[in-house]
Protein backbone atom coordinates (compact mmCIF):
# COMPACT_ATOMS: atom_id res chain seq x y z
CA UNK A 1 0.00 0.00 0.00
CA UNK A 2 1.56 3.46 -1.04
CA UNK A 3 1.49 6.25 1.51
CA UNK A 4 -1.70 8.16 0.04
CA UNK A 5 -3.74 5.06 0.00
CA UNK A 6 -2.04 4.43 3.87
CA UNK A 7 -3.04 7.74 5.02
CA UNK A 8 -6.41 8.16 3.23
CA UNK A 9 -7.30 4.87 4.81
CA UNK A 10 -5.84 6.07 7.80
CA UNK A 11 -8.35 9.03 7.63
CA UNK A 12 -11.10 6.84 6.98
CA UNK A 13 -10.07 4.33 10.33
CA UNK A 14 -10.15 8.02 12.34
CA UNK A 15 -13.01 9.58 11.47
CA UNK A 16 -15.07 6.08 12.32
CA UNK A 17 -13.69 5.67 15.51
CA UNK A 18 -14.06 9.27 16.81
CA UNK A 19 -17.92 9.04 15.23
CA UNK A 20 -17.77 5.82 17.94
CA UNK A 21 -16.38 7.46 20.66
CA UNK A 22 -18.43 10.64 20.15
CA UNK A 23 -21.81 8.64 20.11
CA UNK A 24 -20.99 5.80 23.64
CA UNK A 25 -19.84 9.01 25.31
CA UNK A 26 -23.65 10.17 25.09
CA UNK A 27 -24.56 7.05 26.42
CA UNK A 28 -22.24 6.19 29.44
CA UNK A 29 -22.95 10.04 30.68
CA UNK A 30 -26.33 9.96 30.66
CA UNK A 31 -25.79 6.63 32.29
CA UNK A 32 -23.30 8.18 34.91
CA UNK A 33 -25.36 10.73 35.68
CA UNK A 34 -28.48 8.89 36.16
CA UNK A 35 -27.07 6.17 38.52
CA UNK A 36 -24.09 8.36 40.11
CA UNK A 37 -20.97 6.32 39.54
CA UNK A 38 -17.85 7.38 39.00
CA UNK A 39 -16.58 4.88 37.27
CA UNK A 40 -18.86 5.61 34.41
CA UNK A 41 -18.71 8.80 34.60
CA UNK A 42 -14.42 8.96 34.78
CA UNK A 43 -15.37 6.74 31.42
CA UNK A 44 -17.69 9.10 29.36
CA UNK A 45 -14.88 11.67 29.75
CA UNK A 46 -12.43 9.28 28.34
CA UNK A 47 -15.08 8.69 25.56
CA UNK A 48 -15.23 12.57 24.66
CA UNK A 49 -11.13 12.86 24.92
CA UNK A 50 -10.53 10.16 22.49
CA UNK A 51 -13.23 11.66 19.86
CA UNK A 52 -10.99 14.83 20.70
CA UNK A 53 -7.77 12.49 20.02
CA UNK A 54 -9.13 11.64 16.99
CA UNK A 55 -10.36 14.50 15.35
CA UNK A 56 -7.19 16.00 16.25
CA UNK A 57 -5.25 13.33 14.00
CA UNK A 58 -7.51 14.13 11.04
CA UNK A 59 -6.32 17.68 11.15
CA UNK A 60 -2.37 17.23 12.07
CA UNK A 61 -2.27 14.11 9.39
CA UNK A 62 -1.29 16.65 6.91
CA UNK A 63 1.50 18.58 9.06
CA UNK A 64 4.90 18.16 8.79
CA UNK A 65 6.63 15.55 11.56
CA UNK A 66 7.86 18.42 13.69
CA UNK A 67 4.29 19.81 14.06
CA UNK A 68 2.90 16.35 14.61
CA UNK A 69 5.36 16.09 17.81
CA UNK A 70 4.11 19.49 18.93
CA UNK A 71 0.36 18.31 18.67
CA UNK A 72 1.31 15.14 20.10
CA UNK A 73 2.48 16.40 23.31
CA UNK A 74 -0.54 18.76 23.43
CA UNK A 75 -2.86 15.17 23.74
CA UNK A 76 -0.57 13.95 26.75
CA UNK A 77 -2.21 17.05 28.46
CA UNK A 78 -5.63 16.21 26.76
CA UNK A 79 -5.46 12.59 28.10
CA UNK A 80 -5.41 13.95 31.45
CA UNK A 81 -8.48 15.75 31.80
CA UNK A 82 -10.45 12.91 32.06
CA UNK A 83 -8.32 11.67 35.31
CA UNK A 84 -9.03 15.45 36.83
CA UNK A 85 -12.48 14.86 35.95
CA UNK A 86 -12.64 11.72 37.92
CA UNK A 87 -10.78 13.09 41.02
CA UNK A 88 -13.70 15.65 41.26
CA UNK A 89 -16.60 13.17 41.36
CA UNK A 90 -15.01 10.77 43.44
CA UNK A 91 -14.11 13.43 45.86
CA UNK A 92 -17.64 14.47 45.51
CA UNK A 93 -18.90 10.94 46.50
CA UNK A 94 -16.39 9.97 49.19
CA UNK A 95 -18.78 12.41 51.05
CA UNK A 96 -21.42 10.47 49.56
CA UNK A 97 -20.85 6.82 49.29
CA UNK A 98 -24.23 5.61 47.65
CA UNK A 99 -23.62 2.75 45.43
CA UNK A 100 -24.82 2.72 41.79
CA UNK A 101 -26.97 0.28 40.36
CA UNK A 102 -25.09 -2.34 39.61
CA UNK A 103 -27.00 -4.37 36.79
CA UNK A 104 -27.03 -0.61 35.23
CA UNK A 105 -23.32 0.09 35.87
CA UNK A 106 -22.68 -3.45 34.17
CA UNK A 107 -24.24 -3.71 31.19
CA UNK A 108 -22.86 0.12 30.45
CA UNK A 109 -19.23 -1.29 31.12
CA UNK A 110 -19.81 -3.91 28.97
CA UNK A 111 -21.29 -1.54 25.97
CA UNK A 112 -17.96 0.81 26.24
CA UNK A 113 -16.11 -2.55 26.03
CA UNK A 114 -17.48 -3.74 22.64
CA UNK A 115 -16.56 -0.04 21.29
CA UNK A 116 -13.32 0.37 22.62
CA UNK A 117 -12.34 -3.21 21.45
CA UNK A 118 -13.85 -2.39 18.10
CA UNK A 119 -11.55 1.38 17.90
CA UNK A 120 -8.52 -0.57 19.09
CA UNK A 121 -8.66 -3.33 16.56
CA UNK A 122 -9.51 -0.90 13.88
CA UNK A 123 -6.07 1.11 15.04
CA UNK A 124 -4.46 -1.36 15.91
CA UNK A 125 -2.37 -1.77 12.15
CA UNK A 126 -1.75 2.31 12.43
CA UNK A 127 -0.74 2.58 15.54
CA UNK A 128 2.89 3.12 14.33
CA UNK A 129 2.31 5.34 11.40
CA UNK A 130 1.46 8.97 12.04
CA UNK A 131 4.46 9.05 14.80
CA UNK A 132 3.05 10.10 18.66
CA UNK A 133 -1.15 11.17 17.29
CA UNK A 134 -2.02 7.31 16.05
CA UNK A 135 0.35 6.06 19.40
CA UNK A 136 -2.27 7.79 21.45
CA UNK A 137 -5.22 7.14 19.63
CA UNK A 138 -4.20 3.56 20.06
CA UNK A 139 -3.21 3.45 23.68
CA UNK A 140 -5.91 5.15 24.80
CA UNK A 141 -8.57 2.54 23.03
CA UNK A 142 -6.79 -0.09 24.62
CA UNK A 143 -6.36 1.59 27.78
CA UNK A 144 -10.16 2.38 27.93
CA UNK A 145 -10.97 -1.74 26.88
CA UNK A 146 -9.31 -2.59 30.69
CA UNK A 147 -10.58 -0.26 32.36
CA UNK A 148 -14.30 -1.49 31.12
CA UNK A 149 -13.17 -5.06 32.20
CA UNK A 150 -12.84 -3.46 35.63
CA UNK A 151 -16.55 -1.42 35.65
CA UNK A 152 -17.77 -4.55 34.23
CA UNK A 153 -16.55 -6.06 37.96
CA UNK A 154 -17.30 -3.56 39.65
CA UNK A 155 -20.66 -3.67 38.41
CA UNK A 156 -20.81 -7.51 39.89
CA UNK A 157 -19.19 -6.85 43.06
CA UNK A 158 -21.16 -4.10 43.92
CA UNK A 159 -24.38 -6.12 43.75
CA UNK A 160 -22.67 -8.57 46.16
CA UNK A 161 -21.32 -5.99 48.69
CA UNK A 162 -24.14 -3.09 47.76
CA UNK A 163 -20.88 -1.02 48.64
CA UNK A 164 -20.20 2.29 46.41
CA UNK A 165 -16.39 1.29 47.09
CA UNK A 166 -15.87 -0.65 44.28
CA UNK A 167 -16.96 1.78 41.32
CA UNK A 168 -14.77 4.54 43.71
CA UNK A 169 -11.78 2.59 43.20
CA UNK A 170 -12.08 1.79 39.44
CA UNK A 171 -12.70 5.40 38.54
CA UNK A 172 -9.52 6.36 40.81
CA UNK A 173 -7.61 3.88 38.87
CA UNK A 174 -8.89 4.35 35.40
CA UNK A 175 -7.33 8.40 36.69
CA UNK A 176 -4.48 6.52 37.22
CA UNK A 177 -4.18 4.43 33.66
CA UNK A 178 -4.86 7.43 31.93
CA UNK A 179 -1.45 9.24 33.51
CA UNK A 180 0.62 6.07 32.44
CA UNK A 181 -0.69 6.45 28.65
CA UNK A 182 -0.05 10.78 29.05
CA UNK A 183 3.51 10.18 29.82
CA UNK A 184 3.91 7.58 26.97
CA UNK A 185 2.88 9.72 24.43
CA UNK A 186 4.88 12.89 25.86
CA UNK A 187 8.04 11.22 25.41
CA UNK A 188 7.17 10.13 22.27
CA UNK A 189 6.02 13.37 21.04
CA UNK A 190 9.40 14.83 22.51
CA UNK A 191 11.68 12.30 20.94
CA UNK A 192 9.72 12.93 17.71
CA UNK A 193 10.75 16.91 18.37
CA UNK A 194 14.07 16.76 18.94
CA UNK A 195 14.63 14.30 15.90
CA UNK A 196 13.34 17.10 13.90
CA UNK A 197 14.64 19.98 15.87
CA UNK A 198 18.11 21.14 14.18
CA UNK A 199 20.84 21.33 16.20
CA UNK A 200 22.43 24.61 16.82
Amino acid sequence: MDQTASNRSLRQVVALVAALNLGYFGIEFAVALAIGSVSLFADSIDFLEDASINLLILLALGFTLRMRARVGMLLSAVILVPGLATLWMAWEKFWAPVPPEPVILSLAGAGALAVNLACALLLARYRHHGGSLTKAAFLSARNDAFANVAIVAAGLVTAATLSAWPDLIVGLGIAAVNADAAWEVWEEAREEHRAETPEA
